[in-house]
């Protein structure tokens, strides 16, 4: 039965493998496809490949791209992935590609090892990618995304769980929730996940996650989630039960902030913020099983991913835990790769006449960290330009920011808006954030006005 089961699997796969080899005949992006070894812990035997472009830039982001159920780092690579490979030559980014070399090529999600961080299975392998390509192409630690494809993207929930103080954002096409697969019989295979009969409440979720990483506290990476509403390979309602998951890991509920429909067949839910790096993503598909990604797909994950440029993109993570800030954009449409960006607007409101609510959050490492700045406007009227003061603690030092610019860097900091999140509505929230060096106080900071009124804080 299990060999069956599998073979379903590889089976649905076989037009998309087909694509792909005669896609990988092409130079373009497979001829610099190139093996690593000697990266480190390799528990499980997996291979390692990795595509640098000629141009890479001085601080590159770096995508792990992860192939599906009988596939391969090349088919995917000259295939259905070839997008990304394409958006890497032009950003300059890293795409590191694991492979596995089991018989049946696929990754492991289900063992008690595959599911738990330095486990000692191909999550234990992959890692250690990662960190040979952050240091030999000197990465920059708040631009380390993942995405994969059927069992990759059953991959990219589990890696995103185990490692969220490492990947920043992660968009999975036709997968399952984190830890969805688990089986203590020693097979890589869960029926009853696949078939979409294994529901739990979203806390549930959220705890099966929460212990492949025993005692983390920090947050966890944005995720994109794409599914066909007719996928019988891995079910449709492992859809939903992903968003239960991940929705529980961010502290937000179960209602979108937003939905739209970017083509026809697309309905797509956001949570947590609107914008196209939003904390949560969900795109469903009407009448596509098993076959995602599809054309022009990839270019919504890449500007979800914060690949679609050459420098750190407004929703950063520190090198120890992940932030989610959103960058608040077209709703429909991917973000434009040379909008260049306006100025900070000046607050055009009186001082005094804001009233408003401040939550912050701070991600400490040994000499660094960062804090989200989440402002409500609790007043009656819209906030047209915004000018958010704040002091910070001693010994703390601002090295770069986001959704705001950030003047000066230590003491008492102002943060002004940037031009597309220049008008806070009454009730709505912005979100800007910032990274910044410390001496041994981490704490966050405190004496928040906006526009010259003082802000209550959470």
């Amino acid at each position: 039965m299990k060999r069956y089961l599998r073979a379903a699997l590889v089976a649905a796969l076989v037009p998309l493998i087909g694509v792909a080899v005669l896609l990988f005949a092409r130079p373009a992006a497979a001829a610099s496809l190139t093996q690593v070894t000697g990266f480190g812990a390799n528990p499980t035997n997996l291979k390692m490949y990795a595509y640098v472009p000629d141009r890479v830039a001085a601080r590159p982001a770096l995508l792990l791209l992860v192939h599906y159920c009988g596939g391969s780092a090349g088919a995917i690579a000259g295939g259905n992935g070839k997008d990304y490979l394409n958006a890497a030559d032009r950003y300059g980014y890293v795409v590191v590609l694991p492979e596995a070399t089991r018989t049946e090529k696929c990754f492991d999600v289900s063992s008690p090892q595959g599911l738990r961080r330095n486990g000692g299975s191909d999550s234990t392998g992959i890692m250690s990618m990662v960190s040979w390509a952050r240091t030999r192409y000197n990465v920059d630690p708040a631009r380390i995304v993942v995405s994969g494809f059927s069992s990759g993207a059953m991959m990219t929930n589990v890696l995103a769980a185990q490692y969220p103080d490492v990947f920043s954002a992660a968009s999975a096409f036709s997968g399952v929730p984190a830890g969805c697969f688990a089986t203590t019989n020693g097979s890589l295979w869960n029926s009853t996940c696949s078939g979409g009969n294994l529901i739990k409440s979203a806390q549930q979720w959220g705890d099966q996650a929460r212990a492949m990483y025993p005692g983390y506290t920090g947050g966890y990476p944005r995720m994109q989630l794409w599914h066909g509403t007719t996928d019988t390979t891995l079910a449709y309602p492992n859809f939903g039960e992903e968003i239960k998951q991940w929705t529980n890991l961010h502290g937000l509920g179960q209602s979108p902030a937003f939905t739209d429909h970017p083509q026809s067949s697309w309905t797509r839910t956001r949570y947590g913020s609107t914008g196209t790096r939003a904390t949560i993503e969900g795109i469903s598909i009407a009448g596509v099983g098993h076959a995602l990604p599809m054309a022009g797909q990839l270019a919504y994950a890449i500007s979800f991913l914060g690949l679609d440029g050459t420098s750190t993109p407004s929703s950063p993570a520190s090198p120890s835990t992940p932030v989610s800030p959103s960058t608040p954009v077209s709703p429909s449409t991917p973000v434009s790769p040379s909008a260049p960006v306006s100025p900070s607007t000046s607050p055009s409101g009186p001082a005094g006449t804001a009233t408003c609510t401040v939550t912050s959050s701070v991600n400490a490492w040994s000499n660094g960290l960062t804090v989200n700045l989440t402002v409500t406007n609790t007043g009656s009227s819209a906030i047209n330009g915004w000018s958010l003061g704040f002091t910070l603690p001693a010994g703390q030092t601002i090295t770069g920011g986001w959704n705001a610019t950030f003047t000066p860097a230590t003491g008492a900091v102002t943060a002004r808006n940037e031009s597309y999140n220049a008008t806070i509505a009454p009730g709505a929230a912005v979100t800007a954030g910032f990274q910044a060096g410390h001496s041994g106080n981490a704490g966050a900071p405190s004496g928040f006005t906006l526009n010259g009124s003082a802000c209550a804080s959470s």
